[in-house]
């Protein structure tokens, strides 16, 4: 059994998809991730979030591991007129059994490509503060940007600092 991973882009949500990607937003939420749900998240909610993520402006890629959806990142394409140069990687997830990996890393690699392919020279994200993820993005080069108090509410009711980086891509 091969344990490589394996990146690819998703175009349309498979049921295998579905399936797989929701069982990741489950088990990431309940490991206290703060990527816009509270835990305990239900399974039909994240279901239905995955059914409305594919869109025009929206890529997603899912990182595979013996045929398991271990990971995935959105990269949300603006479609306004005066921000067609700007892009904002999303939901950068990774399973808590596969974290520490590369997978995270090899995720975010994948979508600055695509940035890069569709032209985007401005790359924009947000996490909470103290969050591991912090560490991924400084260390990929994105520059903090500044931080909003009491911008999102964790499981415990607390109201958190979330981080806003962004880097500039070269051609």
């Amino acid at each position: 059994m091969s344990t490589e991973l394996v990146l690819e882009e998703i175009t349309e949500l498979s049921t295998e998809d579905a399936n797989g990607l929701t069982r990741l937003l489950v088990d990431v939420v309940g490991d206290g991730a703060s990527i816009g749900f509270l835990p305990p998240l239900d399974q039909h909610v994240a279901r239905v979030y995955w059914s409305t993520v594919l869109g025009d402006h929206v890529r997603v890629w899912v990182a595979r591991q013996d045929g398991n959806v271990v990971g995935s990142i959105q990269l949300h394409l603006c479609a306004k007129q005066n921000g067609l140069h700007r892009a904002e990687i999303a939901k950068l997830m990774i399973h808590p059994s596969q974290q520490r990996k590369g997978i995270g890393r090899s995720l975010m690699l994948q979508a600055e490509a695509k940035a890069r392919q569709e032209k985007r020279t401005l790359l924009v994200l947000d996490t909470r503060e103290g969050d591991p993820s912090n560490l991924l993005y400084q260390s990929m080069g994105y520059t903090e940007a500044g931080k909003i108090p009491h911008y999102a509410e964790s499981a415990d009711g607390k109201l958190d600092v979330s981080v806003f980086y962004y880097k500039i891509l070269e051609s």
